[in-house]
C-alpha cells in the first residue's frame, strides 16, 4: 500500500457489496486506492458486460480521470465492503507535492495501467475464445525479458487470472485450456502453464487481428 491509514481520515470512502463506484461513460474527476476489500472493473463489449479485472488492497482504478478529460471507459463495483482512498484534480496536486516519492510510484503506476488497458482491450476484441486464451499468454511472455522465446517457457498464472485478463467465465478457459494441453501446446499446473511454442501463439493471434483490419 502506497498510502498509510493516516490518510483514511481526509480522503477514505466506503461501499457496500454491489453498490456501483462510478459507471462507463459518464465524466471522471476521481481515481481511487483500494485500502481493504475488492472492486470488479466491468466493460460493454458488443452489448455484453464483461469483467475485467478485480481489484484488491493496494491497487489503483479510475486513474485515467486525472490524465485526460474523458468519460469513463469502464464500469467499477464494490465486490465486498471495500474501504477506498478517493482523489480528485484538485487535492491531487497537493498530494503530490507534499510527497514526491509518492509521485514517481504514482506515475509508474499510471504508466502500466495505460499498458495493461490497451493490452487487455486487444485481447477482448478477438472473437474467438482459443485466441483470447492465447494472447493472455502472449501477454504475460511479453512482459518477461528473461524469457527465451525459442525455448519452451513457464507463465506464473492460474486460469482464474487468465479468465480476468480474458473476459472469460473460468469454465470455459479451462475448456480451453484443457484443448490446448491435449493438443501438446501447452502443460498445466495448479500455479502455472508451461507453453511448448510461445512464438507459434503469436504467428496464429497476429494472423487472426491482420485478418480482422482488412
Amino acid at each position: 500500500m502506497l498510502l498509510d491509514n493516516s490518510f483514511f481520515g481526509k480522503f477514505g470512502v466506503e461501499y457496500s457489496p454491489s453498490d456501483i463506484i462510478f459507471c462507463e461513460f459518464e465524466p471522471g474527476y476521481e481515481f481511487y486506492f483500494v485500502q481493504s476489500g475488492k472492486v470488479k472493473i466491468t466493460k460493454l463489449i458488443k452489448d455484453r458486460e464483461k469483467t475485467i479485472d478485480v481489484l484488491s488492497d493496494g491497487d489503483v482504478f479510475g486513474e485515467m480521470a486525472i490524465l485526460e478529460s474523458e468519460p469513463r471507459s469502464a464500469t467499477a463495483i464494490a465486490m465486498t465492503h471495500v474501504k477506498l482512498l478517493k482523489f480528485h484534480r484538485d487535492n491531487f496536486d497537493t498530494l503530490l507535492l507534499g510527497n514526491p516519492q509518492l509521485a514517481y510510484k504514482l506515475l509508474l503506476i499510471f504508466s502500466k495501467r495505460i499498458y495493461d488497458a490497451k493490452r487487455r482491450l486487444m485481447i477482448l476484441l478477438l472473437d474467438e475464445p482459443q485466441l483470447k486464451v492465447m494472447d493472455v499468454l502472449n501477454m504475460l511472455a511479453e512482459q518477461d525479458p528473461h524469457l527465451d522465446f525459442q525455448d519452451e517457457i513457464s507463465l506464473s498464472i492460474t486460469s482464474e487470472q487468465v479468465a480476468s485478463w480474458a473476459g472469460m467465465a473460468e469454465p470455459e478457459v479451462q475448456k480451453v485450456l484443457t484443448h490446448l494441453n491435449k493438443m501438446n501446446k501447452i502443460e498445466l499446473y495448479v500455479d502455472r502453464i508451461v507453453v511448448r511454442n510461445i512464438r507459434d501463439f503469436q504467428r496464429v493471434v497476429a494472423s487472426k487481428r491482420k485478418n480482422m483490419s482488412a
